[in-house]
């Protein structure tokens, strides 16, 4: 009997590995457990500005295997956040003198995924689209916030001693080009005063290239030569002009790899991922596998575990063991918007960026209705292209996750990105009066 319980135990676990197999397989990416709904032809990466509404779709639940990538692997005994849910449908915003309900609002910016978290539980939860709660979504240039917290981490852990040291210090190849002077402070800051085309609809910009890069082959030598070319120049002394720029964000996280010896979604995997407890592996877009991933973009996880990420921020980097793995106030210097130039405007004149994180607040000459919750001060966005977001806002206990596949990259701040801004001040003010 005992040689038979052995037998019967083998080949279950003979089965179970087959059937882990079967669908690796099935989404082609080693060692990840798969979300449940892998699309059978996602689109060609390489026209990924140019894709129509439904390729988006497509395409930003399917990047994590349209591309190499390097998997961060989630705790075994991981719990999902607890729910109270709220009546939110109803919660009801003005924009250009018209008033909306939430409902409207998912209809009308393409949503695909959002996640509401107060007092972290989550209050309200959908999906689009065919989205579950397994699907890995892209986070486009919502990623650059999560590689700053990283170089937090590192700041924290003495891997890199100063923000105010030059990146050359750690990244050595930038020696003899534009970027020699320029410190790590203002690579999180975008104020490196190296010129950048971050245009989504020019073929010809910097980002687009860059776009080109990824899709080829041999991505790292490709997205190397672009960024630190010796042609490449400058526009203004560093510190003195912001300027946003996907190719500095790239440098940064070359630069983090360089000073902590792992990739990326390593570094990820053991200070955040499995220590905060995230549900699922999640996946990053990797120009060397294990080596180097893709400092600008690139984070693919679910719609929770953005959310719990959005968590991690809240709680200023405290784990749930009650460790703290960011310096003290890493988050109230993240949101402490730059000073330079083009940073500052008569709609944010305290600035619209900071450590890789926006201020996306409605704006100080905004004159239309609006309970003001969500304040500049106390709140930072994560931006991505077609409208990928995670929102954090300490004092009210708040984290607002949003998937999207806007019909533009990046529309016009007073079209989805204020209506984004309304909306998710309406969700504030109701919850708080709840």
């Amino acid at each position: 009997m005992k040689i038979k319980k052995g037998l019967l135990a083998a080949c279950l676990t003979m089965m179970l590995q087959v059937n882990a197999a079967a669908v690796n397989a099935e989404c082609g990416v080693v060692d990840l457990t798969c979300p449940d709904l892998v699309d059978a032809h996602p689109p060609t990466v390489k026209d990924m500005l140019t894709w129509d509404q439904h390729d988006r779709v497509i395409g930003f639940r399917n990047d994590y295997r349209s591309y190499t990538g390097d998997v961060f692997k989630a705790r075994a005994d991981a719990q999902p956040l607890p729910k109270a849910l709220k009546r939110l449908a109803d919660t009801a915003y003005v924009f250009n003198d018209h008033s909306y309900t939430l409902s409207d609002y998912l209809v009308r910016n393409n949503v695909t995924g959002l996640l509401v978290i107060k007092d972290g539980k989550i209050a309200y939860e959908y999906y689009g689209q065919g989205n579950n709660n397994t699907t890995l979504w892209t986070s486009r240039s919502v990623g650059k916030s999560v590689v700053s917290t990283l170089v937090g981490i590192a700041l924290k852990e003495g891997k890199i001693a100063s923000l105010d040291d030059l990146v050359v210090k750690y990244n050595p190849d930038v020696k003899g080009t534009v970027w020699e002077n320029v410190t790590i402070r203002q690579l999180l800051q975008h104020t490196s005063g190296v010129e950048w085309t971050e245009n989504y609809t020019d073929p010809t910009s910097d980002f687009a290239q860059l776009t080109q890069c990824e899709a080829g082959g041999h991505a790292y030598a490709c997205v190397n030569r672009l960024i630190k070319s010796k042609n490449r120049k400058a526009d203004a002394k560093p510190g003195e002009v912001w300027l946003y720029s996907s190719g500095g964000a790239w440098l940064l996280g070359d630069t983090l790899e360089k000073a902590t010896g792992v990739s990326i979604a390593t570094y990820l995997q053991e200070k955040i991922w499995q220590p905060a407890g995230m549900n699922r592996d999640g996946v990053w877009h990797s120009y060397q596998k294990g080596q180097h991933d893709v400092g600008a973009h690139g984070f693919n996880a679910t719609l929770e575990d953005w959310g719990k990420f959005g968590l991690f921020i809240a709680n200023n980097g405290v784990l749930p063991d009650g460790r703290s793995v960011l310096p003290d106030n890493w988050v109230k210097q993240a949101r402490t918007w730059n000073q330079a130039k083009n940073s500052v405007s008569a709609k944010h004149p305290e600035g619209i960026y900071g450590y890789e994180w926006w201020n996306n607040s409605v704006p100080a000459n905004y004159s239309g209705q609006y309970t003001n919750k969500l304040t500049s001060h106390d709140t930072l966005w994560a931006l991505g292209i077609f409208g990928q977001m995670i929102v954090v806002n300490q004092p009210e206990h708040l984290v607002i996750v949003q998937w999207s596949t806007w019909p533009e990259a990046e529309p016009p701040f007073d079209a989805q990105p204020l209506e984004a801004a309304l909306m998710f001040n309406a969700i504030a003010d109701k919850l708080y009066h709840q």
